[in-house]
């Protein structure tokens, strides 16, 4: 089997639950990087902090949907760190703040996202 047909079924078997946990997993990793690399290399930077940003945003709109069937008051909180995620990856582009608070808030959601008892990375 070809490495893309492997990736195209293991996406096909994995839940919108266990998608989210890995595309949480693949923007964190790019943050962690980000956060490593020279002040100087500016689009590994903002690369990573435009993908978790785009991620955020997306989840946010998903949110407004009236449609959705999650409980009000949890898309709300989801809508909300959206837009703190926005403004803290502003600050972090104009070099006032740093990555981490960004890299927490994506592991907490991936701890979530796991479900109890198990390990996020």
């Amino acid at each position: 089997m070809s490495l893309q047909a492997y990736k195209t079924a293991a996406t096909r078997a994995e839940n919108p639950r266990e998608m989210e946990y890995r595309l949480f997993g693949q923007v964190t990793r790019a943050l962690m990087h980000a956060s490593t690399v020279d002040a100087s290399d500016i689009a590994t930077r903002i690369d990573a902090l435009d993908w978790n940003r785009r991620l955020w945003s997306t989840l946010a709109t998903d949110c407004s949907n009236p449609d959705n069937a999650m409980p009000m008051a949890l898309r709300a909180q989801i809508i909300s760190i959206s837009l703190f995620v926005g403004r803290h990856s502003s600050a972090v582009m104009r070099g006032e703040d740093d990555f981490e608070a960004l890299i927490d808030i994506n592991k907490m959601i991936m701890q979530g996202l796991a479900g109890p008892g198990a390990q996020a990375a």
